[in-house]
């Protein structure tokens, strides 16, 4: 088991998310997209397509070290997608849970899946 900071449980979660079937992609968050545009506009060269962690917000509770994890989800339109949000809510926490230490939380990762778009 690792502990991983913030940008690590990003990165897992977005790998595990897009793993799952049914998943398109992740959407930004308003906050992230008006972030890289603001970057954009102060450097007028740079990759315009956002890193897939944007579509995750991941938080630790620093009183009890539980995770929560806010996961953005395009799904495509041939699954459905409480079965597709259900899925990816299994596997980050899954995933997200293997990589936080276990301090006597029962719980210490949540996952809140939000489809943004059915493709």
């Amino acid at each position: 088991m690792t502990s991983l900071g913030t940008p690590g449980i990003e990165r897992a979660a977005a790998e595990a998310a897009l793993s799952v079937p049914g998943v398109a992609g992740l959407q930004p968050s308003l906050r992230h997209t008006l972030a890289v545009a603001g970057a954009r506009v102060r450097r007028a060269v740079g990759s315009t397509t956002p890193s897939p962690e944007a579509g995750v917000r991941a938080e630790r509770r620093p009183r009890t070290g539980a995770w929560t994890v806010e996961v953005r989800c395009v799904v495509t339109g041939d699954r459905r997608a409480l079965d597709t949000a259900r899925a990816v809510q299994e596997r980050v926490g899954s995933r997200v849970g293997s990589l936080v230490p276990r301090s006597g939380t029962p719980e210490p990762v949540t996952v809140v899946v939000i489809v943004t778009r059915v493709e």
